[in-house]
Order: structure tokens, then C-alpha cells, then sequence
């Protein structure tokens, strides 16, 4: 049997998550019984073990040196990057911040300003660009709609092969 940590909350249906680093998680309704549960997790132990065997390996952790020039680069990149696509797609930012959120590259705020994790300058340009424009088409549609990816497609017609950079 497969080890996953089991989160019980208000629903009706069993789900199972494998997180980049590869913790299983196993999430079902409050009342389901242990061996529901455990069964529902076996009859799935072949995904689950695929799914693992596919992540990619951990990026090694960067030292406070390293993780300063990112932010040094993401400060002086990044602003220049979105200011040219958004000139491009006819959208404008209320604001481009540098974070060094380590769980996600970028996010849009509902009030249209944009963040980026510093981390994501360890990437090439060609994924930093698919996550700027990313963020940029949350401006227009604040989920991924059929038309919010029509709009990366519409920018970065190759925009499956770079979101797989950033699985590198």
C-alpha cells in the first residue's frame, strides 16, 4: 500500500493528489469508512506510482548568494518582460512585485496587479515568458476558461512545450 495523508472534509467524492514533491494526499468525506478509502487508494496504486516515477527531480535548494542574484534579476527582467507583452495584448498591470514564493511562479491579484516568484529566473526565457503572458491573460479572465488559454495560445502558440520547461 501506497503512503498518503488522508484529509477528510465536507465532500462527496474521493480524490488523490501528488504534490512536485512527490507527497501523496488522499482527500474524502468525513463519514467514508478506513477501508473504503484504502481500497479506492489500491485500485489506484498504478497511476499513483507512474505519476511518481514521472516527477522530475528536485531542483536543488539555492544558497542565500544564489537566491539574492535571482532576485536581483527577476527586479531588473521581469518589469521589462510584462511591460512588452502587455503592450502586445492591449492588457495593463496595476502593479509587477517580486516574491520568492516557492509553490507557484506568478499570480494576478483581482486587482490586476501581477507577482512573480523570484525562482523563476532559474528557468529559461522562453518559460518565463509563457508565465508572464500567463499572468498577463488573468487580467482579461480570472480563471482558465477555453478563452483564457485561447489568449496565451493566441500570444504563445507554443505554449504546451514551454509550461514543460518549468516541469525541468
Amino acid at each position: 500500500m501506497i503512503a498518503y495523508e488522508l484529509r477528510r472534509s465536507e465532500r462527496r467524492t474521493l480524490s488523490v493528489e501528488i504534490s512536485r514533491e512527490g507527497k501523496v494526499t488522499v482527500r474524502a468525506p468525513l463519514a467514508m469508512a478506513q477501508e473504503e478509502i484504502d481500497a479506492f487508494v489500491a485500485s489506484r496504486e498504478d497511476w499513483i506510482e507512474k505519476h511518481l516515477r514521472a516527477l522530475p527531480p528536485p531542483r536543488p535548494e539555492p544558497t542565500p548568494e544564489e537566491t539574492e542574484a535571482l532576485r536581483r534579476a527577476a527586479k531588473s527582467e521581469l518589469p521589462a518582460r510584462v511591460d512588452y507583452y502587455a503592450a502586445i495584448m492591449g492588457l495593463k498591470p496595476t502593479s509587477v512585485k517580486i516574491t520568492s514564493a516557492k509553490r507557484r511562479f506568478g499570480s494576478c491579484s483581482s486587482r490586476n496587479g501581477l507577482c512573480f516568484s523570484l525562482y523563476l529566473m532559474q528557468y529559461p526565457s522562453e518559460a518565463i515568458d509563457y508565465v508572464v503572458v500567463h499572468e498577463l491573460a488573468h487580467i482579461r479572465h480570472k480563471n482558465h476558461s477555453a478563452a483564457f488559454h485561447a489568449l496565451v495560445a493566441r500570444y504563445l502558440p507554443d505554449h504546451k512545450a514551454r509550461r514543460e520547461l518549468l516541469k525541468g
